[in-house]
């Protein structure tokens, strides 16, 4: 038998198992890998006494799927696996993606949209009486009234919507371990109404006393000022220090945040990877080429958890929270030996980072106490005069790793703050971050270099990553390598308008960058910036934004961003003459584009015009 957890009637029947206590329910092939949330969850219910099958991407149309495991003693735990199924299947055009990584072979449509949804409401109709527990990046995201980019309309919390007893937000171990124990010890799900970390509905007229209530789910869809006032109080409450409970009435019925669950310690972190995960696909998925989602983070450690850089448009922040904890240096040395006794293993370990690699201690020292502070930024639109910069730790994880037997390289792929490291007076290990730790070619993500839209987006200004990459190529040229920097690029972000995007093509154009791909904004549940597309507003200032939103505005600022590709040559001079930038169009060295036959026609047409008119007055004297 292999050390996987059951994914079927006969492998629980293989453990001399007849029943099983939960069913853990993914809309991703089942990969038992530390990078996958499945497998934690999985693993740490298994390590403390549970019997655990894992239901990898049920038939959502046939009832039986759900049914091979006979009814779980204490219940179902949901996810749509390890990205939102929205995302999963359709691109930021909302068009159907034709792969999907997390899936074995990497076939799409294994599952459904709104996966969380779908299976949860299964399962209540086989079962109506189990209790049914969601949580995960999707239904995380989802927790209160939200717009919907695909519907393009206010969707109400995923409680409301899957019928599920309770769901999970953030980093699920303490709250499912919590849960568990109290349905172990014959307590009703319904009765949970104190867990931290958890959301739960119910009747108004039960509605704590305590914490703040933010506007309801009529008022936000009738609203979009309330709906931006309803995302500063979330956003603001997401602090598992000085965060209150948060309500939000739909109807008759009330959704209730408790405060979020503390972040786990360094002791509990070192338990969670030290569980006896496989790190591999399930084998059924051998014949069918594997699944190529773990491609990159098979020989990846994860070190910390937590961003407190926080860009508007990302959903960590909300999810897993800004505070950062770390595992211990043993914790980490210990995996990187595991590593090298695997049989695919070449000497490489692809990553050791997490959300942003090169934190290892909250932002200062003030939060440990006070949390982090509301409304501010650490990073963002400069660094924090109180901001607690150290590399030493890292760098000494790094450089030991380095020398463990059968190691060859250790690449660093997660991403690095660059503003977070220029701030440390210490140049080491930016210095040994090029020597050692580059795989050709550093990707970092300035996005944008007009301050107007960095400043919607949460980031620090151009000039941080001018400074950066000066420096890197520097040492760079010291230790005699050939070097790159990959810079991720945002188009059509709140705030983002023509004239800006013509001014990062420029700013591409002098810097002698190409960038192969960009990525236009993705308006995906929870984020700053999906507020920002929908209302039209700052939530913060309450200041109106300009959004790009119709699919033709949105690919004229993607291609400017691509000025020199002959494909965008139409859409470029169009956006050009948008933004009244004739000059950018010519022959000349300052030019990004040359004029296409139309456009010199035209303008052929226009200047025959006027000196024709200027022609009348020659000659003609005055009266």
């Amino acid at each position: 038998m292999n050390g996987f957890l059951p994914i079927s009637k006969q492998d629980m029947l293989g453990r001399g198992w007849d029943y099983v206590d939960f069913v853990y329910i993914t809309g991703d092939s089942y990969v038992d890998h530390p990078s996958f949330g499945a497998s934690i969850i999985t693993r740490v219910l298994e390590n403390k006494g549970y019997k655990v099958a894992v239901l990898s991407q049920p038939d959502w149309k046939n009832k039986q799927d759900f049914m091979q495991f006979g009814k779980p003693r204490l219940g179902f735990f949901i996810t749509s696996g390890n990205i939102d199924s929205m995302v999963a299947h359709y691109t930021a055009a909302k068009r159907l993606r034709h792969d999907d990584a997390y899936t074995a072979g990497g076939a799409a449509g294994k599952r459904p949209d709104r996966a969380v949804i779908v299976y949860s409401k299964m399962v209540k109709s086989i079962y109506p009486d189990s209790p049914v527990i969601i949580g995960g990046l999707e239904a995380s995201l989802r927790r209160f009234a939200h717009y919907d980019y695909w519907d393009d309309k206010i969707r109400p919390s995923i409680l409301i919507d899957s019928g599920a007893d309770l769901l999970t937000f953030g980093m699920g171990e303490n709250q499912t371990i919590e849960i568990a124990e109290r349905l172990n010890n014959g307590e009703s799900i319904t009765e949970m109404r104190d867990i931290l970390g958890t959301c739960y509905a119910c009747p108004t007229v039960e509605t704590t006393y305590e914490g703040v209530e933010c506007p309801s789910f009529e008022n936000v869809c009738s609203n979009k000022k309330e709906y931006a006032k309803s995302c500063r109080i979330q956003q603001d409450e997401q602090d598992h220090i000085r965060g209150r409970i948060v309500k939000q009435k739909h109807g008759k019925t009330m959704i209730v945040q408790n405060k979020p669950m503390p972040p786990l310690t360094q002791k509990e972190l070192d338990w969670v990877y030290s569980l006896p995960y496989m790190r591999a696909y399930h084998p059924s998925y051998e014949k069918l080429g594997g699944v190529p989602g773990i491609r990159e983070v098979e020989f990846s450690i994860t070190h910390n958890r937590g961003c407190f850089g926080a860009c508007n448009f990302c959903s960590i922040a909300f999810h897993q929270g800004r505070y950062v904890t770390t595992r211990s240096k043993k914790s980490i040395m210990i995996e990187a030996e595991k590593l090298t006794h695997m049989p695919n293993f070449k000497g490489y370990i692809h990553d050791i980072g997490g959300p942003t690699a090169n934190f290892r201690r909250p932002s200062c020292d003030m939060q440990i106490d006070k949390g982090l502070c509301k409304g501010k930024k650490c990073l963002a639109p400069k660094p924090c005069p109180n901001l607690a910069v150290d590399h030493s730790e890292y760098l000494d994880i790094l450089r030991d790793v380095r020398q463990i037997n059968g190691i060859k390289k250790v690449f660093i792929r997660s991403g690095i703050r660059y503003d977070y490291l220029l701030e440390d007076e210490d140049d080491t290990f930016f210095k040994e971050l090029v020597e050692h730790h580059v795989s050709g070619q550093l990707k970092v993500a300035p996005e944008h270099c007009s301050a107007a839209v960095l400043d919607k987006m949460g980031k620090p200004h151009i000039e941080a990553y001018i400074n950066f990459s000066r420096r890197y190529f520097s040492y760079t040229d010291e230790v005699n390598k050939e070097q790159y920097l990959v810079p991720y690029l945002m188009s059509s972000h709140p705030g983002s308008t023509i004239d800006d995007a013509v001014e990062l093509a420029l700013f591409l154009k002098k810097n002698h960058i190409r960038p192969e791909q960009v990525q236009d904004f993705y308006p995906t549940p929870g984020t700053i910036s999906t507020c920002m597309f929908y209302t039209g507003l700052d939530p913060y200032t309450m200041e109106e934004v300009y959004v790009a939103k119709s699919e033709h505005d949105k690919a004229l600022q993607r291609a400017l961003l691509q000025y020199f590709n002959p494909k965008n040559h139409h859409l470029v001079e169009e956006a050009l003459c948008r933004a009244k930038r004739f000059d950018l169009i010519g022959n000349s060295s300052k030019c990004l584009i040359k004029p296409s036959r139309q456009f010199q026609q035209k303008r052929d047409f226009t200047k025959h015009k006027n000196n024709k008119s200027n022609n009348k007055f020659k000659g003609k004297k005055r009266k």
